[in-house]
């Protein structure tokens, strides 16, 4: 085990040329403690680190496109400036993982992610279905058609955040922030969003049918569909 650490840091710490990566395509490192290992800059292209502990490894920059890191230990990972496309990281350990400027299109998150920081990433059709979200940070991240039935939101920062299409139907988002997030056609049905900041969202033609609105903030900024009920605009708070 330890002689196998030691040559993945040997070969993560290779001297790159131009902007070559490390290549290390398809191979198995599944079942393997490498936690702590560097991997930034190199291809993990349809690699295989299913059930393997990865605590607070480095793939700054990385490309794990169709990687295979299911149920892995992946606690304060740093995945900033990588590529993981297509990727699985089901059932996966992502607590306080940062993904800041992450391309995760198409990648399936169905994970538990509290506290990660996804800034500015890209989750354009990503599955995040049943995932712990909890108090993450999704500042400006761009999450368009990204499907998040039943998601744990809740104290989440979703600032800016694009939401376009997405589906959030029984999601809880309970004091999350949404403030100026573009929420149009984003699907509600049932989701919980009590307490919630919508100052300045878009929520035009979103579905807000059965959600829960209790004490949610609004402001003249926030734009709602015209199918929300005088119920849920009568529970909320509108902010001066």
């Amino acid at each position: 085990m330890s002689r196998l650490r030691d040559l993945m840091v040997r070969v993560a710490r290779l001297e790159r040329r131009g902007s070559g990566l490390t290549p290390l395509q398809g191979v198995d490192l599944s079942k393997r403690d490498l936690s702590g290992v560097d991997f930034s800059k190199t291809d993990l292209t349809g690699a295989n680190l299913t059930d393997t502990n990865l605590l607070a490894a480095n793939f700054t920059g990385a490309d794990l496109s169709n990687a295979d890191l299911s149920w892995s230990k992946l606690i304060n990972a740093d995945f900033s400036e990588a590529r993981l496309k297509e990727a699985s990281l089901k059932g996966a350990n992502l607590t306080n993982a940062n993904f800041t400027s992450a391309n995760l299109t198409g990648a399936k998150l169905n994970a538990v992610l509290r506290g990660a920081n996804f800034t500015n990433a890209d989750l354009t059709g990503a599955y995040l279905s049943e995932a712990n979200i909890t108090g993450a940070t999704l500042t400006s991240a761009d999450l368009t058609g990204a499907y998040l039935k039943g998601v744990i939101l809740s104290q989440a920062t979703l600032t800016g955040a694009d939401l376009r299409g997405a589906d959030l139907s029984y999601a809880n988002l309970t004091s999350a922030n949404l403030t100026s997030a573009i929420l149009r056609l984003t699907n509600f049905t049932k989701a919980n969003l009590t307490e919630a900041n919508l100052s300045g969202a878009d929520l035009s033609n979103a579905t807000l049918k059965g959600a829960n609105l209790t004490n949610a903030k609004y402001d003249d900024q926030t734009t709602f569909p015209s199918t929300i009920t005088r119920t849920q605009i009568a529970s909320m708070i509108k902010l001066p």
